[in-house]
């Protein structure tokens, strides 16, 4: 059997509108949120390439986040939300990719650990669609695998892969997370509120 290999597409082009400035950019644990994000994610094992997809802010981005192994691509139609950020990750991604698992640059609480148990679910068992359960609720990291790729390249739209898991639940299968759902970060007071989950963690 060959050896499957794995693409992480790190989404972080969005223009922090809610936030008012780059939310990639927020100060986090030492490094910045997105920063905290490539530190996870870029040396984790189960993957086998990283590709961070940057927007608008990607220049003072590059100044200031440290990417290590992991490849930075540019997703300039930011409007069109995270559907072209796919596009743009399917093109710049290894030929051999069998699989991408989606991760987003604003959860900071998602950890390598839940990334290693979903891929190697994944590739124990298979399928088309394999994410997290964080004891019941649906979240990131998400996997998809290679033979549904041309329908994601046709989302379009902000949560697009959402409305590829609604439209086939038959190729959705759950990685059992004992952990409350990880926030993301759109406003100030969701920074908030991760700062101080932090704090008391």
């Amino acid at each position: 059997m060959s050896v499957k290999f794995v693409s992480g597409l790190i989404l972080a082009a969005g223009a922090s509108t809610r936030l008012g400035q780059p939310k990639q950019l927020l100060p986090y644990e030492g490094t910045t949120l997105l920063g905290w994000a490539v530190k996870q994610f870029e040396p984790c094992k189960a993957l086998d390439e990283v590709v961070v997809v940057l927007g608008t802010t990607a220049d003072e981005v590059r100044k200031q986040v440290t990417f290590g192994r992991a490849k930075t691509v540019l997703n300039l139609a930011t409007g069109q939300g995270c559907s072209a950020s796919y596009r743009v990750g399917f093109e710049t991604f290894d030929q051999a990719v069998d699989a991408m698992v989606v991760l987003l640059g604003d959860q900071p609480g998602v950890t390598p650990a839940t990334v290693e148990k979903v891929v190697a679910s994944w590739r124990q068992d298979g399928g088309k669609i394999v994410l997290a359960s964080y004891r019941g609720r649906r979240g990131h990291p998400m996997l998809f695998s290679r033979e549904i790729f041309d329908q994601m390249t046709s989302l379009h739209g902000d949560k697009a892969v959402w409305k590829l898991v609604d439209q086939h639940p038959e190729w959705v299968r759950e990685v059992f997370i004992d952990q409350p759902l990880p926030k993301d970060i759109n406003t100030w007071e969701d920074y908030q509120n991760v700062l101080a989950e932090t704090k008391e963690a």
